[in-house]
């Protein structure tokens, strides 16, 4: 049930549901050519998805920065410098590909990984003005925001790829009209301040010390796992679809059913969170992460690829929400900055490692693409035992503990 008092946490979700829907949709967009683009440019093609580790590890480096940025100017400080960055990044992108130069594609993918940085900011200032109550649906609805994101990127990347004689230089140009129109959002959010800490004021735990407390310590490895797994996953996606025979269009649609099962559980995964306890559902998105694995390793017909990515989108939406819920509740406002910066500090390294294993396993790990797919979808279940065991272990710790 909500208060009164969330009038203006409603009016900021439904900005930052917009943004998620508008800048959102580069994501789509760069997940989908960024492999495809690299595998183009790149001498080596173990280093395919480098662009892409390039953007989540943009993200990684830029994490703290953002964080202080906002805890010191405000949200909408923050929003706007990712927006630049996302523009930027785009610009320099396509300027990599008019001129063919690997290199300066990836200057332009760790450029786009600010803007990342900023985007996943989204889900905490869903909760900055939000009562208790209504903070787990805040957080849900803005991830929901991805769904029409996942419709808009994926169809701007079919009207633009082949737009011009160079391939995927028309997405990269569409990248920058998307961050520019995007961010006159942020004009209209509500967000105030945090409040300039006086001399006697809490100074808060230490990062040492917020991560030795059990909830954040499991939050954040489930966080990690969650979305690295994700990440490992999608971004070969692409790569397998069209080296198993696919066309570019069906490798844009399998991503399509895959952002879409992203957000759209988010209408009603803070519902199940307030109804089952957030352990449960966390414990549900790591179990279907492992269904989605099980799928993919059954073989390559598109069938699989539809099915295996539809799960592996549910299971994100379940496991990062979740996780973002638990940590959201476990410190206090003073500690935001220094503990949302670190936690997507962890999150986006995890991520980061991840699609830069991505690539190697896709394309170095076997003598053809179907060994390669396989490759990536067994790696995933260490990482589901690791994050698995966590959270069983914060459930079964006794309470007074």
């Amino acid at each position: 049930m909500t208060t009164p008092s969330d009038a203006v946490a409603k009016k900021n979700v439904a900005i930052l549901v917009l943004a998620q829907a508008i800048l959102g949709a580069q994501m789509p967009m760069i997940f989908i050519v960024g492999g495809l683009a690299g595998q183009s440019l790149a001498s080596n093609p173990c280093f395919a998805t480098l662009p892409i580790s390039l953007i989540v590890g943009g993200s990684m480096l830029a994490a703290t920065p953002i964080s202080a940025i906002m805890q010191r100017w405000g949200r909408r400080a923050g929003f706007f410098t990712g927006a630049a960055f996302g523009a930027v990044g785009g610009l320099v992108g396509a300027y990599g590909l008019y001129l063919g130069s690997f290199p300066i594609f990836l200057l332009g993918s760790l450029l786009t990984g600010v803007y990342m940085s900023a985007h996943g900011f989204y889900r905490f200032a869903a909760a900055d003005t939000a009562s208790e109550a209504f903070r787990p649906k805040a957080i849900s609805y803005v991830m929901a925001g991805g769904l029409a994101a996942a419709v808009i990127g994926p169809q701007i990347v079919k009207a633009t790829s082949q737009a011009f004689v160079i391939p995927f230089l028309g997405t990269y140009m569409a990248v920058i009209a998307v961050n520019v129109l995007g961010a006159a959002l942020f004009l209209f959010l509500d967000i105030p301040r945090p409040p300039v800490p006086s001399q006697d004021s809490p100074k808060g735990r230490s990062r040492l010390e917020l991560l030795k407390t059990p909830v954040i310590a499991v939050a954040v490895i489930c966080a990690m796992v969650s979305y690295a797994l994700m990440n490992l996953v999608m971004t070969s996606t692409p790569l397998a679809v069209v080296g198993c025979g696919f066309t570019e269009g069906n490798a844009a649609d399998v991503v399509t059913s895959h952002v879409l099962a992203m957000y759209v559980p988010s209408f009603f995964t803070g519902h199940l969170i307030a109804r089952f306890g957030v352990e449960k559902i966390v414990a549900a998105g790591l179990v279907i992460l492992a269904g989605a694995g099980a799928v993919a390793l059954q073989g390559v017909d598109l069938e699989n690829f539809f099915i295996a990515l539809v799960l592996l989108g549910v299971g994100w939406n379940f496991g990062f929400i979740g996780a973002t819920t638990m940590l959201a509740g476990a410190h206090a406002s003073y500690e935001r900055g220094r503990m949302q910066g670190l936690n997507d500090l962890l999150v986006f390294g995890g991520v980061t490692m991840a699609s830069l294993a991505s690539g190697g396993l896709m394309n170095c790990s076997g003598g053809n693409p179907a060994d390669g797919w396989n490759a990536v979808n067994m790696a995933m279940a260490p990482f589901l035992v690791l994050a698995g065991g966590a959270l069983m272990w914060l459930v079964m710790r006794p309470k007074e503990a």
